[in-house]
């Protein structure tokens, strides 16, 4: 430690660089007239420090497998970040993984600081500007998210990593305030990261006891050094944001911990050079002002009126630090994975594949096909062999459940899956290589723990109970805002979980999951239904995916009888109809999940009356959407103004495929607490309804064409 004291830049250059990072921040969000400056100013010591000196990234290539993750969860900062990528010369990535010569944030983008279309909108976010590895805002997002980070660092170096070959051991750090402390998913992410004993997570807090409406001593009076001791993290504590050294040890204490992650505690003030500087709100989340802001660089002895200055020697002083360390870094693992490549060429395959999110060959060879059967299964059931069929074949993809695992059906059982734990193993040290995570009932911690494991390009699947979507649903939309996917299994769908009651009856949660755009919700009828379910979901890398599961059986559809149901994969389809060929049918049935069983049904009826109707499944409504116009038409003709949409959820989105409220057959309340025979008469979900609706609206249609 002494030897790199003594070899460390001097103070001056130091000084110059931590100030060039505070004054882009002061004069992008005083250009911007929006913006938080306090805290980037504050933790521009720490920013410099961590990427400088300490985090394993090369700038020129952001998404090097083996680099060290860094997280900003308190997003409101985002000026510190930028500046960071910005003066160490962070190179742009394409959507299709190839690195490019432009810049990702250019001192232009900065002066455009929150504005339409810049590379530095209000919060970081992934997939728009190279160098951000997660989108953050939600306070405690980031650092829960980091968690799923550490956690892929630990599996993919158990499955990867061979003598002589340590192709993962990457490192993760997230920098939080207050703000993410006080948020509920602190508490769920720093106690499984600490059950974990995840010694590769570091969490710099910033402890600066402010937040938008004043002193946190108005809500918040947590002893945190204590609270996490508690959870089984090591701590310490940096006094003075400022001091360099102090942070160079803290860092190294970090690293050197092999049986814990690590909290640092750095003491910082909101306030700066400017005499008097009190004002708590506008420090944290308001621009300076003018007059402030030449004050502030007057303290620094920063030229007074000058803006967006970056001087010379401090981006010479980024290339010989991070860029020249990063690149190193970089080329060593290349070279070492060249060599991996022909001592392992399946597993040197398999990691390639993974980066670029792409499945193996024969990936689906193992689904099955169900035979049809009167009395079904469970879309729980079936979805647990699909998904053991394709996990078998696919390494990467892991997960579990919210303590749920036995009801959820989501466990996998064939040989060689095992448990993701922390336990000694004496043969293999600790075992981090297991596929069945176990997330404690953390819902919210789970779905960000799922965000940071495909971020990391692993392919994970996190599951619970639908009605717990609620508390998943943070994470839930994150992932779908960045693109990323991951998979969210919940079951017991509806009022079928029976006498459980209202507590536990999903009701708003499905048309409140559709509502998320860019999350594709499916919600088989079938077994088979859900099988297609499957093989169209494990081909997506954009969107992430919810499977919507009863804990009742259904019935296998006889499939030589009614349509494939290889038409899950345009979202809706045709599954019956008696009409003919180019027919219209006189009345439409639509659902989802169960009640797709319920409208076969009635359908038989009233072709038994005579009737020309025809049932229209209706799996994932986003994909069905996304199908071509003259598809969509030719499955629910306009013209056929006679509908019937059956669904044990909220009515509400079901307008738009039917011509009158009065066609819904849904949830308008609460459910109840009775056995499922007794709740589906109450609520309207018999044949005998479904039918009588039917004709009443093919009545009404022709009076009223």
């Amino acid at each position: 430690m002494e030897a790199q004291l003594a070899t460390r830049p001097d103070t001056k250059l130091e000084t110059l660089s931590v100030n060039t990072i505070r004054t882009l921040a002061m004069d992008a969000v005083q250009a911007a007239n929006s913006g938080h400056p306090g805290t980037p100013m504050a933790m521009a010591p720490v920013a410099y420090l961590l990427w400088n000196e300490i985090l394993r990234f090369d700038p020129d290539d952001p998404i090097w497998p083996n680099r060290d993750r860094f997280v900003l969860s308190m997003g409101h900062a985002s000026m510190l970040l930028y500046s960071m990528l910005h003066l160490t010369g962070v190179k742009a990535v394409n959507p299709q993984y190839e690195v490019l010569g432009q810049p990702s944030v250019t001192l232009e983008d900065i002066k455009s600081f929150r504005q339409l279309d810049s590379r530095c909108p209000g919060h970081p976010e992934y997939r728009w500007t190279s160098g951000i590895e997660t989108t953050t805002g939600p306070l405690g997002q980031g650092i829960a998210t980091s968690v799923g980070m550490a956690i892929a660092s630990k599996w993919l170096a158990s499955y990867f990593n061979r003598e002589g070959f340590e192709m993962f051991d990457f490192r993760t750090y997230a920098l939080c305030g207050d703000g993410c402390m006080m948020e509920g998913i602190s508490h769920e992410a720093a106690s499984l990261a600490g059950h974990l004993k995840l010694d590769n997570l570091c969490w710099i807090y910033d402890n600066n006891k402010i937040t938008i409406e004043g002193n946190t001593a108005w809500a918040f009076s947590d002893d945190v050094a204590t609270r996490f001791v508690g959870y089984g993290w090591n701590v310490t504590r940096v006094g003075d944001a400022n001091d360099l050294d102090m942070l160079r040890r803290a860092f190294q204490v970090a690293k050197r911990e092999r049986d814990r992650p690590t909290l640092i505690i750095v003491d910082s003030h909101i306030a700066w050079g400017a005499p008097n500087k009190q004002d708590t709100h506008a420090a944290h989340g308001e621009p300076l002002g003018e007059e402030e802001i030449r004050l502030t660089k007057r303290a620094y002895g920063w030229p007074e009126d000058a803006k967006f200055l970056v001087p010379d020697e401090v981006r010479e002083n980024f290339r010989e630090g991070i860029g020249t360390r990063g690149k190193q870094l970089r080329d060593r693992w290349l070279a070492k994975f060249e060599e991996y490549r022909g001592a392992y060429p399946e597993l040197a395959d398999q990691l390639v594949r993974m980066q670029k999110r792409e499945l193996p060959d024969g990936w689906d060879k193992d689904i099955p096909t169900f035979p049809a059967d009167a009395k079904g299964v469970a879309g729980r059931d079936a979805s647990a062999k699909v998904l053991n069929a394709i996990a078998k074949n696919v390494p990467w993809l892991i997960g579990g459940s919210a303590d749920l695992a036995p009801s959820t059906k989501t466990r996998l059982t064939f040989d060689g899956a095992g448990d993701f734990t922390a336990d000694e193993d004496e043969a293999k040290g600790r075992w981090y290589g297991g596929r069945n995570f176990h997330f404690g009932i953390r819902e919210h911690e789970m779905t960000a723990i799922l965000n940071g494991l495909a971020l990391s390009k692993l392919r994970p699947y996190g599951s619970g109970f639908l009605i717990f979507s609620d508390y998943a649903r943070g994470g839930i939309r994150l992932g779908a805002i960045m693109e990323i996917p991951t998979i969210h299994i919940f079951t017991h769908d509806s009022i079928g979980v029976g006498e459980d009651g209202p507590t536990h009856q999903p009701v708003e949660q499905l048309a409140s999951l559709r509502a998320i755009p860019g999350l594709l919700v499916f919600r088989p009828g079938d077994a088979n239904e859900c099988a297609e379910s499957w093989r169209f979901i494990m081909r997506l890398k954009h969107e992430p995916a919810v499977l919507i599961l009863s804990r009742q059986a259904l019935p296998t559809l006889d499939r030589t009888r009614y349509a494939s149901a290889e038409g899950t994969h345009r979202g809706g389809y045709v599954l019956a109809d008696s009409a003919g060929d180019g027919a219209q049918p006189e009345v439409i049935l639509m659902a989802t999940g169960s009640e797709v069983g319920l409208c076969v049904e009635a359908h038989e009826k009233l072709v038994a009356d005579g009737i020309k109707a025809r049932v229209v499944s209706i799996p994932s409504w986003e994909v069905f959407e996304h199908q071509p116009d003259d598809y969509k038409e030719s499955v629910i003709p306009s013209s056929v103004r006679a509908r019937v949409a059956v669904e044990q959820a909220a009515r509400f989105g079901w307008q738009r495929y039917t011509t009158n409220n009065d066609q819904i057959i849904g949830m308008k309340t609460f459910g109840a607490s009775a056995p499922l025979k007794e709740l589906t008469k109450k609520f309207g979900f018999t044949v005998e309804n479904v039918v009588e609706t039917a004709k009443r609206e093919i009545e009404k249609n022709r009076v009223q064409p």
